[in-house]
Parts: structure tokens; C-alpha cells; sequence
């Protein structure tokens, strides 16, 4: 399937000075673009139609609409990232285009083409392209899709909007990546077998603040969360997945099924095993991690995801006690992994898998 998109630009877009001016600083998540990119869907008229590129303004939503009461709700993330020669990058749109329908599929929703996925955020980048910072900076890409038939009762929704926003954001760490400290939850978990933690939706990161406030409480970056049966296995940290890298060089991350497959972990996985790197996804147990960090086993661990790319964890702490992890400090494998996978983003070495797609 493929859809034309009417291009309407914004009558009032932001002026030059004022872009540079929040381009200087823009944080992440916080300065927002001129356009958005709008696809309706609704089984009475057919299915996907309306597609637009339009200046960015409110949805108008029913007090009884869909989302509000029964969290039909999914999401993506990716970057558009500018190449030295002035070009743009999209670093492996086609996956997220294929998790954001698998996430449809098992929130009940109606599954969005890849192709119109692929183009509304290909439309979006070129209209505001100007907004993509220079540096280490990227556009950050916000695909969403909420349902808005107006209802109440627990059946799936029969109309629903899908969105593309955009954020240009500043590099996520200043002055280089620096070791977090994780939490781990005892008394939170994030998903089941049979739940929907392989999916992306909105409900997954609700249910995940409380054991994030509890982290910060505790003076942690982040929280980690166990399985939900046996209380035993890391499974991923509130918002990334997670590997560990073993004195033999191998590298040992959990196995999907209750977690994110992240496009991340993907790629990270793909260049190890190109380096000739041991990649295996087995469970892990916190006990276990303890005692690889004490007696030298375990070299590092860090987690991985598409707003940090690779943040290297120093230190775990628990109700059990506090260990650290090759002595607080990022590690070679970590720091290697990332810098090959960010010059790959940004056109700047190989791209081995074919994972760039140029926008121009």
C-alpha cells in the first residue's frame, strides 16, 4: 500500500534567528519542529487515508475517545542524523517501521503499511531539515499512533491517528559518555511472558516511573528490572537493554520475548558477531552478576538504546548491597561498539548491513 502525501507548509514557521537561537542548546525532547506528518485510519471509510505533512498544532480529542480509557496507544523512536558532505541520514527506518506494526498487531490496533511509515517520516525530514543540529546532534523521530473512536467499552478501537513529531536534540552526553549507576527493582517488575513487554507502548514506560522514582530516591541514573516469575534475571532498564561483556570477550545479553527487541541491541549484536565476538542471548542472574563483577569474570556492562546509544554502567546497587563493575569506569567494548556504531549514523566508516538510508 502507498499513500500520497499532501505537503501543507507551516504559514508561520519559525523564523532563522529564532531556530539557531534553539538550536544553540536544545536539550532533548524539549524544542520541537515546524511540521508533522498525519495518516488517519477508520474502518468506515476503508482504512488508511488522509495523508498529510502539516504545520505542528493540538490534536482536537473527544472527552470519550479511545486512548484516554483504554491505552490503545504505540510509539517509535529514531534520528535523522546530518553527514559531514550536508546530507541526512535514517539509520535502519525499515526495523522500526517493523516493530511499530508488530506493536499494532498485539495492541489490537490497526497495522500501518512499513512503506507509509518509512515515507511520512522521510516527508517530515525533508521539510524540516533545517532543524537537524550539526555535531553530535540529530532529529529526533517520534512516530506515535493513538486510537480516537469515540467509545467506552473494552473493545478495539475503530479509527486511529497515526503521527510523526520531531525534536532536534544536542548530544546526550556532555563531554563523553560517563558510567551510570543502576537500581535494581525487587519489588517492580516490568512485564510477563505473554504480556506486552515486546511492545512499545506508552503503557510499558507508565508502569516503569514508580521503580525509576525509587532508583533516584536511592541516588541511581537508571533502574533495572528482573523477571517476573523467579525475581532472578535481568531483563532490561527502564528504557534500554542491557549486555555484559566476559573476560573471555564474549558478550551475554537477555533473550527476548518479555523485553523491547531493541534496534539498538540488534546492531550491536550484528557488528560483535562481524568482529568475531561470541554473542549470546541467554538469561542472566543478578546473583550472578555480582559474582562475575567480584571476582574479575565480568569486564563490563552497559545498556543500550536509541536516545544514548551506549551508556556504560559503573556501579549496581541494591537492597543486597553495592558492587562496581571494572572499577566505576567505561570500558574498551563499550566505548568501541559505540563509536563504531555512531560513525555509521552519521555516514562517517562502512556501512556494512546496509543499514543507512539516505534522505538526501
Amino acid at each position: 500500500m502507498s499513500l500520497k502525501f499532501e505537503i501543507q507548509p507551516a504559514t508561520n514557521a519559525t523564523s532563522e534567528t529564532e531556530r539557531t537561537a534553539k538550536l544553540a542548546n536544545p536539550g532533548f525532547g524539549r524544542v520541537f519542529t515546524d511540521h508533522m506528518a498525519v495518516v488517519r485510519y477508520s474502518q468506515a471509510q476503508g482504512g488508511w487515508h488522509g495523508a498529510r505533512v502539516e504545520a505542528r498544532s493540538n490534536f482536537q480529542l473527544d472527552p470519550a475517545g479511545a486512548v484516554l480509557h483504554y491505552a490503545q496507544e504505540i510509539f517509535e523512536g529514531l534520528k535523522a542524523y546530518k553527514r559531514d558532505d550536508g546530507g541526512v541520514n535514517l539509520f535502519r527506518p525499515d526495523a522500526n517501521a517493523r516493530r511499530f506494526k508488530s506493536s499494532a498487531e498485539r495492541m489490537a490496533m490497526a497495522p500501518l503499511p512499513e512503506d507509509v511509515f518509512i515515507e511520512a517520516v522521510e516527508q517530515l525530514v525533508r521539510i524540516d531539515r533545517s532543524w537537524i543540529p550539526g555535531g553530535e546532534g540529530s532529529l529526533y523521530l517520534r512516530p506515535f499512533m493513538i486510537a480516537n473512536e469515540i467509545f467506552l467499552g473494552v473493545k478495539p478501537s475503530a479509527e486511529y491517528i497515526f503521527a510523526v513529531i520531531a525534536s532536534p536534540v544536542g548530544s546526550y552526553f556532555k563531554g563523553g559518555p560517563a558510567p551510570v549507576s543502576i537500581w535494581v527493582s525487587e519489588n517492580y517488575t516490568r512485564a510477563a511472558v505473554g504480556g506486552t513487554g515486546a511492545v512499545k507502548c506508552g503503557g510499558n514506560y507508565a508502569a516503569s516511573l514508580r521503580a525509576q522514582a525509587e532508583a533516584i530516591e536511592r541516588g541511581c541514573d537508571q533502574v533495572v528490572f528482573l523477571d517476573a516469575v523467579e525475581r532472578r534475571y535481568v531483563e532490561e532498564l527502564g528504557g534500554m537493554n542491557i549486555f555484559f561483556v566476559f573476560d573471555d570477550g564474549s558478550l551475554v545479553t537477555p533473550p527476548l520475548g518479555t523485553i523491547l527487541p531493541g534496534i539498538t541491541r540488534d546492531s550491536i549484536i550484528a557488528l560483535a558477531k562481524d568482529a568475531g565476538t561470541v554473542v549470546r542471548e541467554e538469561p542472566y542472574a543478578i546473583d550472578q552478576w555480582r559474582k562475575d563483577a567480584a571476582s574479575g569474570r565480568l569486564k563490563e556492562a552497559f545498556a543500550c538504546g536509541t536516545a544514548a546509544v551506549i551508556s556504560p554502567i559503573g556501579k549496581v546497587c541494591s537492597a543486597s548491597g553495592d558492587f562496581l563493575i571494572s572499577g566505576g569506569a567505561a570500558g574498551p567494548v563499550a566505548m568501541g561498539l559505540r563509536k563504531q556504531l555512531v560513525d555509521i549514523q552519521y555516514g562517517r566508516t562502512n556501512d556494512p548491513h546496509d543499514w543507512i538510508r539516505k534522505v538526501f
